[in-house]
């Protein structure tokens, strides 16, 4: 074992509370490419007239549910990323006592579907859709499987993805519960993402716990303010635990 998996291996059971925040970066080593990304976001524009941040936005979906669904099924459902080692680790080492929250923006559940309990999901889930009128819900494969814009077999309305689109604001509860779960963390993991990410440098700053761990796969500049840091991508070393 790698002498800093075997510094990590102690820093967590020495830990009274552990808590994992979970970012792009879980996606990307199963295969996605954000829509953000600037090869990406070029090649969207060219084939559908505009940005991401304007298609996949809550306007789009209520003023232009064609372009919005046709997007969001071919971007979104059609191009998940596959699990990886990542998520079975994280089920083990939560179940063996050493994790005791996750805090993500994969919409994908990937942390759910592969055992895990205590899973935020900051971004929503592309497997919760609902009619904003009834409230009915609908499985995922309703708003694949739907030839043009999924509706409401009761109000024959468009069926809501529950998934956070750009702009939106995220469930103050769930921000809420995010900032306490940082806040009584004794070990921060900060896997796929760094200090300095657009979705979560709100939420680390609650943290004044013992140990800040980094595993990422890219050097970042803020690094030196971690306790230890892995260059790597986190499916390459969560199994090395042994959980």
């Amino acid at each position: 074992m790698d002498e800093k998996v075997l510094e990590l291996r102690r820093i967590l059971d020495g830990s009274s509370y552990t808590v994992a925040i979970c970012g792009s970066g879980m996606m990307e080593e199963g295969g996605f490419r954000g829509v953000k990304k600037s090869d990406r976001a070029y090649d969207i524009e060219a084939k559908y007239g505009a940005s991401p941040e304007d298609i996949y936005s809550s306007v789009y979906y209520n003023t232009r549910p064609d372009q919005f669904f046709d997007f969001y099924k071919n971007e979104m459902l059609n191009h998940c990323p596959n699990p990886t080692e990542s998520g079975p680790a994280l089920a083990a080492m939560e179940k063996a006592g050493k994790l005791q929250a996750i805090i993500t923006s994969n919409i994908y559940e990937h942390a759910q579907r592969a055992g895990c309990k205590n899973v935020i999901n900051l971004h929503g889930s592309i497997y919760e859709n609902r009619c904003p009128r009834c409230g009915k819900k609908y499985p995922m494969e309703y708003i694949k499987d739907s030839k043009k814009v999924p509706i409401c077999d009761v109000c024959d309305v468009p069926v809501r993805p529950m998934v956070s689109l750009f702009g939106e604001m995220v469930d103050s509860q769930l921000m809420t519960k995010t900032a306490l779960e940082v806040e009584n963390a004794d070990v921060l993991l900060l896997l796929g993402t760094t200090l300095k990410s657009e979705v979560f440098t709100n939420y680390i700053r609650y943290f004044g716990g013992r140990s800040l761990v980094i595993i990422h796969q890219k050097a970042h500049y803020l690094d030196y303010k971690a306790d230890l840091v892995i260059i790597d991508q986190p499916k390459n070393i969560l199994p090395q635990l042994g959980y």
